[in-house]
């Protein structure tokens, strides 16, 4: 089996799994559009869709679902040129992850636009900006992109940072109070990102002081 379409298994930088099961998926007013197009599948209004949203937004995670109903193989958009297109198609769904144009294939994914139309199947693009925005040389793929239906993730909403403060701190084994995740909620960035970046600096300032993850330790840090 091509490694590059291989299941994939996450592992995070400190050994601890981040899991990507419809259970854990943390569902809010900011992602509800994107939650609601990945569950009603295979009624899609277009072969091809894309999830569009800032880094750490749940693009992955959504992906992973979606994966997980359809069959689909996940495939690296990067690598868009150095696999055989028909085989990634092979079980009629496929995630192409993080389409970036400074990195982007045009003829490979111009291809597999049209192999999914061709055949029937589903893909399922992850992106940081609207496919639409890219500026592509090939002309019949910027049609393409500008056809794409787009669903955005939004930031999230007060309930949802706070959930999804309490999620991290779990996928970490930290034991998190009230008090802590709205000292946290209320000091960060409303963002994905920054809600991961702020417990992965408590678990670490934690583990390198030998002290236990309160609200006195997140005045220190980001005070």
């Amino acid at each position: 089996m091509d490694r590059t379409l291989a299941p994939r298994q996450l592992v995070l930088a400190l050994g601890h799994a981040e899991s990507f099961a419809r259970e854990d998926f943390l569902a809010g007013p900011s992602n509800a559009e994107a939650l609601t197009l990945v569950e009603r599948w295979p009624d899609w209004p277009a072969p091809a869709v894309a999830l569009v949203g800032p880094e750490g937004a749940g693009k992955s995670h959504l992906a992973a679902i979606w994966a997980e109903a359809s069959g689909a193989r996940v495939l690296a958009a990067r690598l868009l040129g150095e696999v055989d297109l028909p085989a990634a198609l092979a079980t009629g769904a496929l995630v192409v992850e993080d389409l970036e144009p400074s990195e982007l294939n045009e003829r490979a994914l111009f291809h597999l636009i049209n192999l999914a139309r061709e055949q029937g199947a589903s893909l399922l693009l992850t992106a940081r900006q609207p496919p639409a925005n890219f500026k592509v040389a090939i002309r019949d793929l910027a049609s393409r992109l500008r056809a794409l239906p787009v669903v955005t993730l939004e930031a999230p909403d007060d309930a949802l940072l706070r959930a999804l403060i309490v999620k991290l701190a779990a996928d970490r084994q930290l034991a998190v109070d009230e008090a802590l995740v709205n000292y946290l909620a209320n000091r960060i960035e409303r963002s994905f990102a920054a809600a991961r970046e702020a417990v992965k600096r408590l678990d670490q300032e934690a583990m390198r002081l030998h002290r236990p993850v309160t609200r006195a330790l997140a005045a220190e840090l980001f005070r």
